[in-house]
């Protein structure tokens, strides 16, 4: 198998311009490799981790699971609590949203859960943020929005659970 080669640390802006491209041509994989390639010349890369977290995000309608595994795990390396809790917030956002579109007995009520899961994110995310950005609050109002638009996403009913009998 052939070896990755290292990227200099003078082509990591122009990089970092490539990954944002991709993940606008909805081409996580693609950002998403990129990112990993800074990340091993400039492993605290702040641009790097936050592109592929959304990299990651991204893929979240082909390979959930993993993808939101791997997402978290970011998180910690993010530098300052509000873009920790911010980020978080997002994950658990588009999570809802993967699950939503998907036709699967319980779907709903999970992407309910993680609704209000990003919700309280954000909520956290509004009290620390930077004085001039509020991005926080304008993923706070989609949430919200999203929830009054499908009454649909509820909290699973206490007796969901119905056990066989046989």
């Amino acid at each position: 198998m052939s070896e990755l080669r290292p990227l200099s640390h003078e082509a990591v802006d122009g990089a970092l311009e490539k990954a944002e491209r991709y993940r606008l041509l909805n081409e996580p994989f693609l950002a998403e490799s990129i990112c990993l390639d800074v990340l091993a010349v400039e492993p605290e890369n702040q641009r790097a981790l936050v592109t592929l977290l959304l990299a990651r995000t991204d893929q979240f309608p082909t390979r959930l699971s993993t993808a939101l595994r791997e997402a978290l795990e970011i998180v910690p390396r993010l530098e300052g609590e509000y873009a920790r809790v911010y980020y978080e917030g997002i994950i658990w956002e588009r999570r809802a949203e993967t699950l939503y579109h998907r036709n699967v007995p319980g779907a709903t009520h999970k992407a309910h859960d993680d609704l209000r899961r990003a919700l309280e994110l954000y909520r956290r995310a509004i009290e620390l943020h930077p004085e001039g950005n509020e991005d926080a609050i304008l993923r706070w109002n989609t949430c919200v929005r999203i929830l009054e638009r499908h009454p649909h996403l509820r909290d699973a009913p206490e007796d969901a659970f119905q056990p066989l009998l046989e």
